[in-house]
């Protein structure tokens, strides 16, 4: 077997030791070309170029969930289920992994990679359903083009913390927990649009839900973790499904409180609900519309503004080392 190692070395927890340690040993079992990520980017194009070799079988990823997520959208760029694509592989090393602790891998990069180098001994593998995301055709946003996401999105409140993290981050700031939290709190202080939402949900065949304040797209659960207390905003979301949606009506203090402590003691069973909480399952095509332009996140990245998205659950896109 061929494979491709795409090492982030900004990877938040693991260090250069680490890394030099996981190489030796997925080396000793398969002819291995590790690569360092150099720029934002560098993982896609290097997931690309393993998408069209006719001879590298499976690329794994060392990073947390943004390499991931590059990494996805290189291999997938002509598309899903590809006949000869290569299987992906996900070593976690970031601050929070969702999609490889979703996937049930161990959250400790050298476990992680006992657990990979014996899952393909025995050939375990699975096909998991991914999300599509693209601007809205005959809207500002038209020519945003499409992008995978492995386990969320999301449009407005959630997005606008993503991308105060990632401006801390940028200034020096450790991605922690905690640094999340700070940043949900300031999000609210400062959130224009937290009692009359400005978002439409549009599902074909069905009445628009309208004002919405915040939207979470969810392809996996649970939808983040808090150190190791799994988050759910939809418990039904599966790899094994198209899209699951959260939205909530109302960001009023009280609603905060509330919704905020449903979220933190959620459960496989149980999430978010309430007269002004909307949950959806299993959505194959549907559509976000803003009356203003806001933030948009996919796997945790910050990608601008937008005013309108149309999304896409498509079942059986990637076959995953487990």
């Amino acid at each position: 077997m061929r494979a491709l190692l795409v090492v982030n070395p900004a990877a938040t927890t693991t260090s250069a030791r680490t890394r030099d340690v996981l190489i030796h040993a997925l080396a000793s079992e398969m002819k291995l070309e590790a690569v360092t990520t150099e720029y934002r980017g560098h993982a896609r194009d290097l997931g690309r170029r393993a998408a069209d070799s006719d001879d590298i079988d499976l690329v794994v990823a060392l990073g947390g969930d943004g390499t991931v997520n590059e990494v996805v959208n290189g291999l997938l760029h002509r598309g899903p289920d590809v006949d000869g694509l290569p299987k992906l592989a996900v070593v976690p090393g970031g601050s929070t992994n969702v999609f490889a602790r979703a996937l049930g891998l161990p959250n400790d990069a050298v476990e992680a990679t006992g657990a990979i180098l014996d899952a393909l001994e025995h050939r375990r593998e699975r096909t998991v359903g991914l999300g599509l995301a693209a601007g809205t055709p005959g809207t500002e946003d038209e020519s945003v083009p499409e992008r995978w996401f492995t386990f969320c999105a999301g449009l407005g409140f959630d997005a606008g913390v993503v991308g105060r993290v990632e401006q801390k981050r940028e200034h020096g700031k450790r991605s922690t927990h905690a640094l999340y939290v700070r940043q949900v709190v300031r999000q609210f202080l400062n959130e224009a649009h937290r009692r009359h939402g400005t978002i439409t949900l549009d599902v074909p065949g069905q009445d628009p839900v309208t004002d919405l304040a915040l939207s979470i797209i969810c392809n996996t659960a649970p939808w983040t973790y808090l150190g190791n207390r799994p988050v759910y905003a939809s418990p039904k979301a599966s790899f094994d499904t198209a899209l699951d949606v959260l939205g909530l009506k109302r960001l009023s203090t009280s609603a905060v409180a509330l919704y905020g402590t449903q979220l933190l003691t959620s459960s496989p069973d149980r999430g978010p609900r309430g007269k002004h909480a909307v949950s959806l399952h299993d959505l194959t095509d549907f559509t976000l519309h803003s009356k203003v332009p806001l933030p948009f996140q996919m796997d945790g990245d910050h990608l601008g503004l937008r005013t309108s998205v149309t999304f896409t659950g498509v079942r059986r896109a990637l076959r995953v080392i487990v």
